[in-house]
């Protein structure tokens, strides 16, 4: 899958599905095609443990965005960011995992979680700033208030992307969804794609389309 869309895409993101079946040599062949990767384990632990994990995954040449959860604390945050702090201008960046984008209201409900998906996201992103993250992770219905407080150089990494010819009643387990378009204009730096890619009978051209919708709306005809 990865050789059929190198060219296409500008990284692969390895998650835990991936890394868990194939560890690191799926970060070593899937970045030895040249796109970069986006180390996607969202680390979730205490700051100890979170900075062993970060220091192991920043030893990757190939890795050029990593994930931590931003639910894991402050003190959490900032350990992972000063493992990065001192490996130059190329070093990973770091993310924080906001609110998933699975995750409706009535989850954040039962999970003792006040307040709706987007306040809750919009607070997390501040915190991550804050702690010297280099941005976030949130789903298309939230970048716009996120890159309105926390500025432009504040990365923001979208999930629950879906083409504008996939129908409302498609949206997997996703619940906060949107276009490539609709995500780009509202302030994204990149967008995850992944099953309306990997699912699709033709994944180059599933691809490429998506591709061609990012660059109409960046450079209108």
């Amino acid at each position: 899958m990865a050789r059929n869309l190198a060219g296409l895409v500008g990284m692969f993101k390895i998650n835990i599905q991936l890394f868990t079946a194939a560890g690191p040599d799926a970060v070593r062949k899937v970045g030895a095609l040249g796109s970069g990767i986006f180390l996607d384990l969202k680390y979730h632990d205490i700051p100890n443990t979170v900075v062993g994990a970060i220091s192991a995954a920043a030893e990757f040449r190939e890795v050029r965005l990593l994930d931590v959860h931003t639910t894991g604390s402050e003190s959490m945050m900032r350990a992972a960011a000063q493992v990065l702090a001192g490996k130059g201008a190329n070093r990973a960046k770091l993310l924080g995992i906001t609110v998933l984008t699975s995750l409706s209201p009535q989850d954040l409900r039962r999970i003792g979680l006040a307040g709706t998906p987007a306040a809750r996201a919009l607070r997390l992103a501040q915190l991550a700033k804050r702690s010297g993250l280099d941005g976030v992770v949130a789903s298309p219905k939230e970048v716009r208030q996120i890159r309105r407080a926390c500025g432009r150089d504040f990365l923001i990494v979208v999930p629950g992307i879906r083409p504008s010819e996939r129908s409302p009643q498609r949206k997997d387990d996703q619940t906060r969804v949107g276009t490539p378009s609709q995500a780009i204009r509202a302030g994204a730096d990149y967008l995850v794609v992944g099953r309306p890619i990997t699912a699709a009978s033709d994944p180059r051209q599933a691809a490429r389309a998506i591709a061609e919708e990012i660059a109409e709306v960046i450079h209108p005809a």
